[in-house]
């Protein structure tokens, strides 16, 4: 007969490698899928990792997270599609070869060849892709690695073409020269979404300067307004009122304005020698103030917004007198100041003034620079209230410049090619009229090799020459957020670049739509996060001037005239013979591939990547030749793409994109940083092409922090190594501690000790639980080939109608994707009603006595319930919840699988849940939580019986209820008599105190909660009772519950007294002789049993026990000499002069003498 397995320990690292090497043995996995052909699909998608780089716990996280809903989904009798994949392109793949191999971006072309720099990236992205493998078998992570898609192949690469292409038809795809984010170090543009990473917006502190913009000829209507206002005018040109230059003087003269300035503000100095303009907005307020140049102490006269004169001039400025300016001395602590006039913008804009930093010149219409113009972005949040623009490194700026014909701060290079004044490495050019200590180097520190960076970097070499030029009004630093680069943290430039964009703004309205469709957990990100991304949505920067990547399929004649976009391997090959035909290209590079062959052999004759696409001229419609463009794609455009392209759709596997059979996901989850980027780009896509959503149900995931709350890193030495984690703790307790801890959206804490807790308290005690009934199955031969017992007691009945109150619960979270409420339920049954409650309240019942109807019903109900739990929990826990399951099922045969993963999920029986039942029990259970926790706190011990509990009951119901289980009470807490007594006795026995719980009471009721909460305290016992019976009340014209109060009970004299919610209970404390000699015999009892284990007697064996006839307690044990024989399974206590043999026991600190022999 076969029986079931037993341990001597719990090994969950070597359940794991077991369960493990049996999977992978019987193909479970691959027939977990094929059982389920013919079934409805659900479908997964799997985020593409970068194989270029090792794992973190974070990705246990994020793994296990991906792997319970669709083991979930394949027992709950669903076909579950998932494919693994591998992103194998884009930022993170070039810098580390570039740092490899010791280059630059400047040096691909060069130093190196492009073909050689791309097989080396190709080599180093699936570097580490063995050890992905490893982690994801060893967490259990059920996903297709045998048949990945990757996004470096050619089959991959046509779909991405194909979908470009389908984005040019719709009118989607379009050519423009705009400012954009660019990354120096990475030497490519960046997308928005890219810039919208979390943390890539950082607080830096940057050297800022007020710039004095010294006016070369006013507007005609601040003319007008000056010379009106002309009295109040004086000394604008000069020292003192006497030597005024008045306004209506400088007209009729037609003389220079000499010392007036309009001051403007700027965070990034080194943007200033491009400034070709400056901003106002129409209805703000100006003023134009006279006062002496801090740093020069010249006499100035300056513009700047009204509101923020006060925050510019700041504690070293005062409003003045004109004897304060005619003593002022540079020695003087602070400085006077005097506003001259008012005017608005309006009056402002048409103003000329001088090049502030003249070493360039504007290559084309020099003449329409240097104006004041209107700028509807201009606010007096900051700054001056009037803006420096500098066209050819702002996207407002280039487009107020624009609208009011500014020429941006274009130059020639020696190819007569137009170039901003920084390079695309990030460095200044070198010209004529530019110091040495600016030209050729870096405008921001960060760009340096490590260790090279000068003492002073470019914007306070710049910010000290302005101070001596009497240019800068006020230097100094400011702490504000600035972008930088999510792969290369270093800062971002806004540069003029031409560049290829989707419009998306043109498809804003469907992607909020469609949005407004998903289920996202959790649900503020989607309403709130994404939503918000999605209204306020930019077009799409696809252009990226790198190598290694998918080039973008589009085809132009040098006149730019003519393009063509290319969307299959099949339409280039023929616009190659094509181009043969004409003479433009001397062979066809791809003439080996066999059009209409999907074969993987056949594609992998070409490859479609920039080394060789790049060689490839094609022909226009009027016979030019046509070059390809040279950006690359953006990234998160091949994953985004991946729902198609990891089927190579259209030109395979149609019918599964087209009936709906692998698109959209039902399910798809990543990090929270993924909700700006993958999440996005899937939606993008899907709603730009398909006009669909790309996934249904979305998680996204929290990050997983040190157990202090802090970011892990290397760096901090807190990064905690997930194959050391697995091999100490399993997979299992690992899954299970992250998963329970908290919410997947929520950051977690990573705790090591939290995984051994978990392994100790929830896989401990179903561990200790199935042992106990294999132990005893196993001595009664019980495999489950009887008949279900049919009337059961009622303690199996309770258990049965928690577990199937436990079924509908956990299918319900499972659906709603929240594992942690399945983990936390589940963990709740196991340790406090079968193991804590069941289990040892059945014991006896499992050793004792015969093999009848009622031993047989609790072993079929224990089975059930290990049995049920084990497929509950499988999706969370897959190694050891199989391991259980097997350890059942082999010896039972009840199910035709030799697999958890591969049954049904449990269905709840409504006929087996007896609500009134749970209630009950629930009640008992609660009522001996109480009498245990005033035994702790007054040190009685629970083998010691005591004689009485009293327990007021509010109604009938509750006292029918705790009358029905008085018995179960009573020989749980080990006491003689439960007594119930009404709300009157109760009131003369009891006496409850009350205060509010200002916490809850506060976020509820804000200013009044004072008057409540001061009603609260004055509450009779009558007010309390009547609270505890209905749980709620009206106080001062506010409902309150019994969350907003504190109820406590005084200890009355020889009782101890407690309160939960609605239940009171009050424990006798009173011990007399017999109850003590009954708590010494119990005591006794648990000694010997302890004995019996020690020596390893047989559950069955008879013993002899001799004790000396001096032993302590001896005549207790011998006044309950039948109560202990009957427990320890004694047929003598036996009492004698001395023992030679003899073990040591304790009780109560006193150490006596006894002698346990087998029979």
């Amino acid at each position: 007969m076969k029986k079931f397995n037993e341990y001597k320990n719990l090994d969950l690292t070597a359940v794991a490698d077991g369960v493990s090497k049996f999977w992978n043995e019987n193909n479970t996995f691959r027939k977990s899928v094929e059982i389920r052909e013919g079934q409805p699909e659900y479908v997964f998608y799997e985020g593409p990792p970068s194989a270029n780089g090792m794992p973190g716990i974070h990705h246990v996280m994020a793994r296990a997270i991906k792997d319970i809903f669709c083991r979930f989904q394949t027992q709950n009798g669903k076909k579950v599609f998932r494919k693994a994949g591998w992103d194998t392109h884009g930022l993170p793949i070039e810098l580390g070869v570039e740092k490899e191999l010791g280059i630059t971006k400047e040096d691909i072309g060069t130093k190196i060849s492009v073909e050689d720099y791309n097989k080396a990236c190709r080599e180093a992205v699936m570097r580490y892709t063995d050890v992905w493998n490893d982690l994801t078998e060893k967490i259990g992570y059920w996903v297709d690695l045998e048949d990945p898609y990757i996004t470096y192949e050619p089959k991959y690469m046509e779909t991405v073409w194909w979908l470009l292409k389908q984005l040019y038809d719709k009118n989607l795809l379009y050519k423009g020269y705009t400012i954009q984010p660019y990354s120096p170090k990475a030497g490519t543009g960046l997308s928005s979404h890219e810039l919208n990473q979390p943390g890539t917006y950082r607080d830096v502190s940057d050297t800022t300067v007020v710039t004095q913009f010294k006016v070369k000829k006013l507007s005609e209507a601040l003319k007008n307004k000056l010379g009106a206002n002309s009295s109040e005018a004086c000394d604008i040109a000069s020292n003192t009122c006497g030597g005024a230059l008045h306004w209506a003087e400088f007209d009729a003269e037609d003389k220079e304005i000499s010392n007036l300035s309009i001051l403007a503000w700027t965070t990034t100095p080194w943007t200033l020698p491009s400034n070709t303009a400056l901003a106002v907005g129409r209805d703000i307020d100006y003023v134009l103030v006279k006062t002496f140049n801090q740093y020069t102490f010249e006499p100035i006269n300056i513009i700047l917004a009204k509101v923020l004169l006060e925050k510019n001039f700041g504690k070293k400025y005062f409003a003045g007198t004109e004897d304060d300016f005619k003593n002022y001395q540079s020695e003087n602590k602070t400085i006077p100041y005097q506003i001259l006039s008012e005017f608005t913008g309006e009056d402002l804009a048409g103003t000329e003034y001088e090049q502030l930093i003249p070493w360039f010149s504007p290559a084309e219409n020099p003449e329409k620079a240097f104006r004041v113009i209107i700028g509807d972005f201009v606010t007096t949040e900051d700054g001056t209230g009037i803006v420096h623009i500098a066209p050819t490194f702002g996207a407002d700026d280039n487009r107020v410049a624009q609208e009011n014909g500014i020429p941006p701060m274009l130059v020639k290079d020696s190819n007569d090619n137009l170039v901003p004044l920084v390079d695309l490495t990030g460095r200044f050019l070198k010209g004529e009229n530019v110091p040495e200590i600016f030209g050729g180097k870096y405008i921001k520190n960060e760009y340096y090799d490590e260790g090279t960076a000068p003492e002073k970097s470019w914007d306070v070499e710049l910010a000290i020459l302005l101070k001596t030029e009497n240019k800068a009004f006020k230097v100094e630093k400011y702490v504000h957020s600035y972008p930088h680069c999510w792969r290369t943290d270093k800062p971002v430039l806004y540069y003029p670049l031409d560049s290829w964009f989707v419009k998306m703004t043109e498809k804003r309205q469907r992607l909020v739509e469609l949005n407004e469709t998903i289920n996202w957990k959790p649900n503020s990100t989607g309403e709130g996060r994404f939503a918000n991304w999605l209204e306020n949505v930019n077009d799409w920067n696809l252009s990226r001037s790198r190598y290694w990547g998918i080039p973008l399929p589009i085809w132009r004649s040098p006149d730019l005239k003519e393009e063509k976009i290319i969307g299959s391997v099949e339409e280039l090959y023929h616009e190659i013979e094509k181009s043969v035909a004409a003479g433009v290209m001397s062979e066809n590079p791809f003439k080996s591939f066999e059009i209409g062959n999907m074969s993987d052999e056949n594609y992998a004759q070409i490859d479609l990547h920039k080394n060789i696409v790049d060689k490839i001229i094609l022909v226009s419609e009027s016979g030019k030749p046509m070059k390809r463009e040279s950006d690359l794609i953006d990234v998160w455009f091949d994953s985004g793409s991946m729902p198609y392209a990891q089927l190579h759709y259209p030109f395979e596997n149609k019918e599964l994109i087209d009936s709906k059979k692998a698109f959209p996901a039902d399910f798809i989850a990543e990090g929270v940083d993924q909700t700006r980027g993958w999440f996005y780009t899937l939606h993008a896509i899907a709603t730009s092409v398909f006009d669909s959503v790309a996934y249904k149900n979305v998680v996204s995931n929290g990050l997983v922090l040190d157990k202090n709350g802090q970011k892990m890193s290397k760096r901090l030495g807190n990064a905690v190594d997930p194959f050391e984690t697995l091999a100490k703790y399993g997979p299992d307790a690992t899954r299970w501690y992250m998963i329970s801890n908290a919410n997947p959206w929520e950051n977690l804490k990573f705790d090591i000790e939290g995984i051994d807790e978990v392994r100790r308290k929830f896989f401990g005690t179903l561990y200790n639980t199935y042992s106990f009934f294999a132990l005893y199955a196993n001595v009664d031969g019980f495999n489950y080939s009887e008949k279900d017992v049919e009337n059961r007691p009622e303690i199996d009945r309770w258990i049965l109608s928690e577990l199937n109150l436990l079924i509908k619960e956990v299918k319900e979270f499972y659906e709603d994707y929240e594992p942690t409420k399945v983990a936390r339920a589940i963990n709740t049954f196991v340790n406090d009603n079968l193991s804590n409650w069941y289990v040892r309240l059945c014991r006896r019942r499992f050793w004792k006595g015969e093999y009848s109807d009622d031993k047989i019903s609790a072993y079929q109900t224990l089975y059930t319930c290990l049995e049920t739990v084990a497929k509950l929990s499988a999706p969370i826990a897959p190694f050891f919840m199989d391991q259980l399951f097997q350890d059942l099922n082999t010896v039972t045969g009840k199910e035709p699988h030799h697999s958890v993963h591969l049954t049904d999920f449990p269905l709840a029986d409504e006929s087996k849940i007896d609500t009134d039942l749970v209630e009950k029990t629930n009640l008992a259970q609660t009522i001996t939580s109480m009498v245990f926790s005033l035994r702790k706190k007054e040190n009685i011990k629970v083998r010691q019986p005591l004689q009485k509990v009293m327990i007021p009951v509010l109604d009938k119901k509750t006292e029918e209820q705790i009358l029905a289980v008085s018995e179960l009470i009573k020989q749980e807490v080990n006491v003689k008599e439960l007594q119930l007594i009404n709300a009157e006795e109760a009131s003369h026995l009891i006496v409850k105190q009350i205060k509010p719980n200002f916490k809850s009471l506060g976020a509820k009721l804000g200013k009044d909660m004072k008057k409540v909460a001061g009603e609260i305290s004055a509450m009779n016992s009558d007010q309390i009772a009547s609270l505890e019976k209905d749980g709620k009340m009206t106080v001062a014209g506010h409902e309150i519950g019994l969350e907003d109060v504190e109820i406590s009970t005084k200890d009355i004299p020889g009782w101890t007294v407690t309160s939960e919610g609605k239940i009171t209970v009050a424990l006798d404390l009173t011990l007399t002789d017999e109850l003590k000699a009954e708590g010494i015999a119990r005591e006794f009892i648990n000694r010997i049993q302890n004995l019996r284990k020690d020596k390893d007697f047989e559950l069955t064996d008879r013993i002899k026990i001799e004790l000396t006839e001096d032993s302590p307690y001896l005549q207790e044990i011998l006044k309950n000499t039948g109560y202990i024989s009957t427990e320890v399974l004694s047929d003598k206590i036996e009492v004698v002069n001395s023992l030679s043999i003899f073990d040591e026991i304790e009780i109560d600190d006193v150490k006596f003498k006894v002698n346990v022999n087998k029979i």
